[in-house]
């Protein structure tokens, strides 16, 4: 993952892996946001990093340029890296939104707490990290097959 990537290195990863959608989860505006899809052809996901109702202001304008949206906990001062941290943010934040486009939730899912999220936002995906390893950046099988049976017993998941 490259965090606020600039043109070369997306022309990179464009190029080495013909990716179908680029995730871009810095500090991008919703103006280099559009310049992206513009220039790249691919359709973007926008990654907002969620912590309290302020944290949401800026959702119309992304909303505007980006083909989904993926709603993450913020990540806490001094983090070095911008997901996968196992933070979880309050998903009733998300209730009052009203959004055409589809989004993700990520942040701190885990098997036992999956079904929650989805009730409660009904996204139409879903991105886990560290909520399916037994170490940092170790995935484990169980816990991915615990992840998806939790998050599939939720009759309100419709990933499109």
């Amino acid at each position: 993952m490259s965090v606020d990537a600039d043109d070369e290195t997306l022309s990179r990863i464009v190029g080495a892996l013909s990716p179908d959608i680029l995730q871009l989860h810095g500090h991008e505006t919703p103006a280099r946001v559009s310049a992206i899809r513009r220039k790249f052809g691919r359709e973007v996901m926008k990654a907002l990093p969620v912590e309290r109702a302020s944290d949401l202001t800026t959702l119309p304008d992304y909303a505007k340029v980006a083909d989904r949206i993926l709603f993450d906990a913020r990540p806490p001062t001094g983090a070095t890296r911008p997901g996968g941290l196992g933070a979880v943010f309050d998903w009733h934040l998300l209730r009052e939104v009203e959004l055409k486009l589809p989004f993700m939730v990520s942040g701190g899912l885990h098997a036992g707490n999956v079904a929650e999220a989805i009730r409660v936002t009904r996204p139409s995906g879903l991105d886990v990290s560290s909520g399916v390893e037994r170490a940092p950046g170790v995935k484990d099988i169980q816990m991915i097959r615990d992840f998806i049976r939790a998050a599939r017993s939720s009759e309100e998941l419709s990933i499109r």
